[in-house]
């Protein structure tokens, strides 16, 4: 099972925050390697992401179910891989600093299952830290000016 978080400190009372990140439309597109999404509902969705991993190139089909809301301080999800075998969670926690500066944390873990596990899990471990870092530095600076 591969795991990363990221933290950044973000200009911007926690309810900005939250107002962002509490609606996963706001954030599909600043995805590493977002292709699309179709929003089934507020709470499901289906993304297509593309990444390359040294020669090899895969497009990859993920089911997003936010599993809670607890506003203001973090939304959580699932996710479950539709064309290969892997499931995984994550979420968005923001702890207000002060009044006008929030601390955002990205938080991913996916594991892969069935007979690619000993060769996806690896490379979930290797890619994941940098995706994981990514996703939250731009969320962020979508959100507001960002102190890495």
């Amino acid at each position: 099972m591969a795991t990363a978080s990221h933290t950044v400190e973000v200009n911007v009372p926690q309810k900005d925050v939250w107002d962002f990140v509490s609606k996963m439309e706001n954030w599909a597109t600043l995805v590493p390697g977002y292709r699309e999404h179709e929003m089934m509902d507020e709470q499901h969705s289906n993304w297509t992401f593309a990444g390359n991993v040294g020669v090899l190139k895969k497009e990859v089909k993920v089911e997003i179910t936010i599993t809670s809301w607890d506003e203001p301080n973090k939304i959580s999800f699932t996710l479950t891989g539709l064309t290969d075998k892997f499931t995984g969670n994550g979420y968005f926690e923001g702890e207000a600093i002060s009044e006008e500066k929030t601390k955002m944390t990205g938080y991913l873990e996916v594991k892969a299952g069935g007979f690619a596990a000993p060769v996806l899990n690896p490379i979930f471990q290797a890619v994941l830290p940098k995706a994981t870092s990514m996703l939250t530095n731009r969320v962020a600076n979508r959100i507001g000016l960002v102190h890495v």
